[in-house]
């Protein structure tokens, strides 16, 4: 079965189109810059990138690209659309109505919708891009693959704020955690790779990259995560501040003379490594700016490292002990740096680093020496095959 990956954002759109009998990539790409100049990405296995400048006014347009792209007679990984024969759609948030997968149709779309307001910068983008689909592949089945679902299992000691319970009757104001296609992915995958039980396991995922979240995951469940309603909660990230007071918001707003929407870009866009560096999110920037003697950029660092830390010791309380971390995403998954910092906090659970190992990237690998009493490995992440299987498991 050939299952077509969607990822839309409001003007981009990231796709991979998978054989899921081999889980090979036949061919991957990106649409950018939709809506204003358009910019197509297309890869097929094997080949180099080709990249175009099409017009693109709106997602029907740049979804229409891709499947012209994948049916080219020259570089195209399939000769006839009939042989897509399913679409999974990323979807950011399904708020408590979606604890799992679910296939599309129009009673779904209509619920998800009902989420909007939770997630206004990217549930309606992944909207359009299933409206565009369903438009243009009339009769493939397609499934939606939601963010938040992995979290749904969540007991109410970790989900509830410390606010009115009315905001919760209301509004549904509570922690709803995201990355959750990732965290089900890595936590599944290092049991695996370890050969642990999944079902009788104690595993912290640290996925790390420009946005960032821990989960704790017993026995293949969530029972914690760092992300809240919003992804602007936990760890310092690559521009999101992470936890603050929040009667910091008030406090810049007077000195600044910000309404609402300006304290939020400053926490959402201008804040965390970026904002304490005054340099950039990329880690690779920073320890270049550290080993040249920038103090601003190695406190980024250590910052970041020592969040990381502080919260990877919170689940080994909420876990009552950890079996496995796993560190992934772009930062977790390549940069040793900051996962030597992280891991030279954690000797009192007996983990030890191997100091030759942590030098790889990118590759399913323990970084933890054989006498560590807790197993810390690399896994790279995959959410567009765990989008595949997802999707497979419920149209086969």
């Amino acid at each position: 079965m050939n299952v077509l990956v969607i990822n839309c954002g409001s003007s981009s759109l990231k796709y991979q189109l998978i054989n899921s009998d081999t889980e090979e990539v036949l061919a991957k790409g990106l649409c950018e810059r939709i809506g204003i100049d358009g910019m197509l990405t297309y890869q097929k296995a094997g080949l180099d990138k080709e990249v175009s400048n099409p017009p693109m006014p709106t997602h029907k347009e740049a979804i229409q690209l891709v499947l012209d792209a994948l049916v080219n007679e020259k570089t195209g990984a399939i000769k006839d659309l009939s042989e897509v024969n399913a679409v999974g759609h990323r979807i950011v948030h399904g708020g408590e109505k979606f604890a799992s997968s679910a296939v599309i149709t129009d009673e779904m779309l209509a619920a998800v919708e009902e989420c909007n307001d939770l997630a206004p910068l990217h549930n309606p983008a992944n909207l359009i891009g299933i409206n565009a689909c369903k438009e243009l592949m009339p009769g493939v089945p397609m499934v939606g693959v939601f963010d938040t679902a992995f979290h749904q299992t969540m007991p109410e000691k970790a989900y509830l704020y410390g606010l009115p319970y009315e905001y919760y009757e209301k509004y549904k104001v509570r922690r709803y955690g995201f990355h959750g296609t990732s965290h089900s992915f890595v936590s599944k995958h290092i049991a695996e790779f370890l050969g642990m039980d999944i079902n009788h396991s104690k595993i912290i995922v640290a996925h790390l990259g420009n946005g960032a979240s821990i989960s704790a995951v017993k026995d293949g469940k969530c029972v914690d995560t760092s992300m809240g309603l919003t992804p602007l909660e936990g760890l310092v990230m690559g521009t999101r501040s992470g936890d603050i007071d929040p009667a910091i918001m008030e406090f810049i707003a007077k000195k600044e003379n910000l309404d609402i929407a300006g304290v939020m870009n400053v926490l959402n866009k201008k804040s965390g490594v970026q904002g304490i560096s005054k340099v950039s999110s990329d880690f690779r920037d920073l320890e270049d700016g550290m080993n040249n003697g920038d103090k601003l950029c190695e406190a980024a660092i250590e910052v970041f490292s020592y969040r990381v830390a502080k919260y990877i010791g919170a689940y080994v309380a909420a876990l009552n002990g950890v079996d496995a971390i796993a560190f992934t995403a772009g930062i977790g998954e390549n940069a040793p740096l900051v996962r030597e910092k992280v891991m030279s906090y954690l000797g009192y659970l007996g983990i030890t680093l191997d100091e030759e190992a942590n030098k790889n990237r990118g590759k399913d690998l323990i970084i933890s020496t054989p006498d560590s009493k807790v197993k810390v490995a690399i896994i790279p992440t995959n959410e567009e095959l765990a989008i595949a299987r997802e999707t497979v498991a419920l149209v086969k």
